[in-house]
């Protein structure tokens, strides 16, 4: 009996590494990328929000603007992206271009100091780099693993990469304690270092990640051509669940600046917020991609986003101290776990392999636009209605949300 329970779990150990191996190397390799370019892109992300808002003394309304920048002004330079490496077939090569964007960002932010048109200007030059990598990075990981293998390929790229996410605070948080987070100069170190880390990012780019090279078209990849991506009912019915989802989401930097108003947390612990929902989000992300291959994608995301309506609950409820933490940051990392690698793998199939780029561009766009709207007016809320209320209303918005996409994305039954 002894025997045969062991032969049962290594024989499901064997499973368990054939599945990970199958999902591919280059996966692999993108997810190492995407791991040390996280480290450095949440060393900043950790402090800015505090950093603008405390030591800048930006209001609500004005944050709200700089961060739905941060996501969504250069939302359109990804479909560009998107359409120049289908076009030229180098999704690695317009991917390196996009990291090696934001790792100078990093030193522009030195030369920023406290205008805020300056650090905008920077922050956009960085999501620039963004808005150039993410869609070619994403089809390259469609490429590299089989489809019914794509939520786990996501999964398993987003572990990764939400470990760079978890580290980064963590890194952040060291520079500022070594500096002292009192001295003038304790957020320039931190963006030095996090230059430093990014540099190393586009080098394991440069030699580790493989190109998939798709064959070439009969019909040569063209405007025509991408434009016609939007008369496939699917990819619409999708553009649209993009954006509705899009507008329910607040952003990071206003969920934990709500916890600071709420609990008046120092500002030397503020990156620690970052740290727990990526400890969620790096535990849940690969077993989230792996049960979105087995019930569907669809559910997953749908259940994500109903974590992120009870994140908001909460922040607008009578809960306080650790439970408040441990319960929020746990369902935030939920949410980023089923629903950002889970909605690219429920669109891969949908999109043809020479216009894979630019049709997950366009997905990604559509969130992205959705997404600046969508801070704006929170940021507006926030400042002319107070927290409570905003808060209040986002979580009503994010059940409309869910309501909205599921009779978009459900599939529709056949006519006989």
């Amino acid at each position: 009996m002894y025997l045969s329970t062991i032969g049962r779990r290594e024989q499901a150990g064997t499973v368990s590494r054939r599945k990970l191996s199958a999902v591919g190397a280059n996966v692999f390799a993108l997810g190492a990328v995407s791991l040390v370019t996280d480290v450095s892109s949440e060393m900043v992300t950790a402090v800015l929000p505090v950093y603008l808002v405390l030591g800048l003394h930006l209001g609500p309304a004005a944050y709200g603007l700089v961060d739905g920048l941060y996501t969504g002004a250069t939302a359109l330079l990804r479909i560009v992206g998107g359409y120049v490496a289908d076009r030229v077939r180098r999704r690695k090569v317009v991917a390196g271009v996009g990291y090696a964007l934001s790792a100078v960002a990093k030193l522009g932010l030195l030369a920023a100091g406290a205008s805020a048109a300056a650090i905008g200007a920077v922050l956009t030059l960085d999501r620039t780099g963004k808005g150039l990598r993410t869609a070619p990075r994403d089809a390259l990981i469609t490429l590299s693993a089989p489809e019914p293998l794509l939520g786990r390929a996501f999964g398993v790229h987003r572990a990764m990469d939400s470990m760079g996410a978890f580290a980064g605070p963590l890194v952040a948080l060291a520079v500022l304690a070594a500096v002292g987070a009192t001295n003038p100069e304790a957020f320039d170190a931190v963006f030095v270092v996090s230059f430093c880390v990014a540099a190393m990012g586009v080098l394991l780019l440069v030699l580790f990640v493989r190109d998939r090279r798709t064959p070439r078209p009969a019909n040569p990849v063209s405007p025509r051509a991408a434009a016609a991506l939007l008369r496939g009912s699917g990819v619409r019915r999708l553009l649209v669940a993009a954006c509705v989802l899009g507008l329910a989401t607040v952003g990071d930097g206003f969920v934990y600046l709500l916890l600071q108003h709420k609990e008046d947390i120092a500002t030397g612990w503020f990156p620690l917020l970052a740290v727990g929902t990526n400890l969620s989000y790096l535990l849940l992300a690969a077993p989230l991609g792996a049960l979105a291959d087995r019930v569907g994608r669809l559910p997953v995301v749908l259940g994500g986003y109903g974590a992120l309506a009870v994140v908001y609950l909460l922040l607008a409820g009578p809960v306080s101290g650790w439970p408040l933490f441990a319960a929020a940051l746990a369902l935030y990392g939920a949410f980023y776990a089923s629903t950002d690698g889970v909605l690219m793998a429920l669109a891969g199939p949908l999109l043809p392999e020479a216009l894979r780029t630019t049709g997950i561009s366009l997905v990604q766009t559509a969130q992205a636009l959705a997404y600046f709207a969508s801070s704006v007016l929170f940021g507006l809320a926030w400042q002319f209605w107070g927290a409570d209320l905003a808060i209040g209303v986002a979580a009503g918005g994010a059940v409309v949300a869910i309501a909205v996409t599921f009779v978009v994305l459900a599939p529709r039954k056949a006519t006989p």
